[in-house]
C-alpha cells in the first residue's frame, strides 16, 4: 500500500495519464498568490511541444483554471477549454496552451484548501472523457486523506523537533541557540521543498547591547537579552522559533507564514520590543519558490544590516 504523499502522487498522476490520456498531470499547492506545481507527469507527446513543467515552478493562482474550478466557475472536466469561458480567458492558457482541463481540488483534514490535482492537454478531448470525473474525483480524495495524514504527522514532527533541540538552547535566554537555529531550518526547508509551505525569517540585532554592557555593566546586558527573547516568544506560535544566533543577534522562524501574516508579525514583533524597552534593527524575508530557508535568512540578514546603517546615520 501506497502511504507516502510523494509516492501517491506520482502513482495517481501515472494512473490517470494512462486512463484518460492528457499530456501533462500535476500534483499543485495553492499558497496565497501563488500556484505551485509540486510534482509533474509529463508525457512525451508526437506533434506537441513540451510544457516543460518542473516541480517548484509557480504561477499567480488567479490566473491558473485550477482557481476557476474550485471557485465553481467552470467544471471538473472541460473536454474543450474555449467551450467554457473562465477557462478560454484563464490567463495562465498565454503560459500553457490548454485544449482540454481536468482538476479536482486536495483538501487539508479540515476541509481548507490545499492545492489541486489537474491535467491539461494542449488538443480538445472526446466529450466522453467527462465519464472519468468520478473516477478523478475519487483519485484526489485518496491523495487528500494520505497529503493530510502527513501534514499532521508533520505537526508532531515539528514538536518532536523542538523537544530534540532541548539540549541546544541558550543557557541565559532558554531560546534555541545557533547549532539548534541551524536543525530546525533545515529540517523545516525539508517541509517547505516537500509541500510547498511559505515561511518567514526574521534577523534581528539589538542597537544597545555593547553600550549596556559598557556602561551598566554585564547584568543589565543581560537583562536586555532576557527581555528581547521573552519578547519574541511572546509574539510567536507554538510551531515558531525563536533563537539567539549571536552574542547580540536573534533570529526567528514563523512556519507556514505568508505575506500578510509575515506583515502582520512584524509589526507584533516592533511592538513587543517596543514594549520590552528593547531597541533593535530588523530584518524580514519570505521562503517562497525559487529560493530556500537558507536564502531567506541571508536576505532578511541583509536588509536587518541595511536597517542597522540606515539607523547609525540617523542617529
Amino acid at each position: 500500500m501506497i502511504n507516502d504523499f510523494a509516492a501517491a502522487a506520482q502513482a495517481t498522476m501515472a494512473y490517470l495519464r494512462r486512463r484518460l490520456g492528457l499530456q501533462l498531470w500535476m500534483v499543485t499547492r495553492s499558497e496565497g498568490d501563488d500556484w505551485i506545481v509540486l510534482y509533474a507527469d509529463e508525457a512525451a507527446s508526437a506533434g506537441n511541444a513540451a510544457y516543460g513543467i518542473a516541480p517548484g515552478q509557480s504561477f499567480r493562482w488567479t490566473d491558473t483554471f485550477c482557481s476557476r474550478m474550485v471557485l465553481g466557475h467552470g467544471p471538473g472536466i472541460a473536454p474543450s477549454t474555449r467551450q467554457v469561458p473562465a477557462y478560454a480567458n484563464a490567463p495562465l492558457a498565454a503560459h500553457l496552451p490548454t485544449g482540454a482541463y481536468v482538476g479536482v481540488p486536495l483538501r487539508r483534514s479540515d476541509g481548507s484548501l490545499f492545492g489541486t490535482l489537474c491535467g491539461i492537454d494542449p488538443r480538445p478531448q472526446p466529450d466522453t472523457i467527462c465519464d472519468e470525473l468520478d473516477t478523478v474525483t475519487l483519485m484526489g480524495d485518496l491523495l487528500g486523506r494520505i497529503l493530510a495524514t502527513e501534514l499532521d504527522a508533520g505537526s508532531a514532527s515539528r514538536r518532536a523537533d523542538r523537544a530534540e533541540v532541548d539540549s541546544t538552547r541558550d543557557p541565559l535566554t532558554g531560546v534555541v541557540n545557533r547549532r539548534g537555529w541551524d536543525m530546525l531550518v533545515r529540517r523545516e526547508e525539508e517541509r517547505c521543498s516537500r509541500y510547498g509551505h511559505s515561511a518567514c525569517v526574521v534577523s534581528l540585532d539589538l542597537d544597545d547591547l555593547r553600550f549596556t554592557n559598557d556602561t551598566l555593566g554585564r547584568a543589565a546586558g543581560d537583562s536586555l537579552l532576557i527581555r528581547t527573547a521573552r519578547a519574541l516568544e511572546g509574539v510567536t506560535r507554538g510551531t515558531d522559533t525563536v533563537a539567539r544566533v549571536g552574542d547580540d543577534e536573534f533570529a526567528m522562524l514563523m512556519v507556514e507564514c505568508d505575506y500578510f501574516d509575515a506583515q502582520a508579525l512584524l509589526v507584533r514583533v516592533q511592538e513587543a520590543l517596543a514594549g520590552a524597552d528593547v531597541r533593535a534593527s530588523l530584518g524580514m524575508a519570505l521562503r517562497k519558490p525559487g529560493y530556500d530557508l537558507e536564502e531567506a535568512y541571508a536576505m532578511a540578514d541583509a536588509e536587518m544590516d541595511r536597517a542597522r546603517r540606515s539607523r547609525k546615520v540617523l542617529n
